[in-house]
């Protein structure tokens, strides 16, 4: 099954980087998931048919808000998960980025676990080598932020504990 969804990756990851996708997906795949993960009851994920995919529970960084995004992430050992706020490319940062920042303690849904983690951004020291990690995952995905103008967003997601 692993070669299968490798292969299948290094076919679509391709496509991923095309304007067509860039221009669409955006539009496209939130809703869908959204539409899914109801139906679901946010046990099934697109994204999750290609590459590890979460859902991250956040605050809003200016509402205060409850916000929900689902995420490609790459696992960084020891239960951890490294995301990049690449926004199919965008030149803005995507909103969950600046959530992040404001409240690093938030949760995450995995294959309909739900934990809290704590965010901390990957610094300038560790970039390459949590892009080459992504990159081993999803073939040319730093490409979005080549093409974006912008320095994307990483961040590490520990787990922690619940207070009893």
């Amino acid at each position: 099954m692993a070669q299968t969804v490798d292969i299948v990756r290094r076919l679509v990851a391709p496509l991923t980087r095309t304007r067509w996708f860039r221009r669409l997906g955006p539009r496209v795949l939130p809703p869908v998931e959204r539409v899914l993960a109801r139906a679901t009851g946010g046990r099934v994920q697109i994204s999750a048919l290609l590459v590890p995919s979460l859902v991250l529970h956040t605050v809003g960084a200016q509402s205060g808000r409850p916000r929900d995004v689902p995420l490609m992430y790459t696992p960084d050992g020891s239960g951890r998960a490294i995301v990049a706020g690449t926004n199919f490319a965008g030149s803005r940062h995507p909103a969950w980025t600046a959530n992040l920042l404001a409240h690093p303690d938030a949760e995450i849904t995995v294959r309909g676990r739900r934990m809290p983690v704590h965010a901390t951004p990957i610094g300038d020291d560790e970039r390459d080598a949590a892009w080459a990690r992504i990159e081993a995952q999803w073939p040319g995905y730093r490409s979005y932020e080549r093409d974006s103008g912008r320095t994307v967003r990483l961040f590490r997601l520990q787990p922690v504990r619940r207070e009893r």
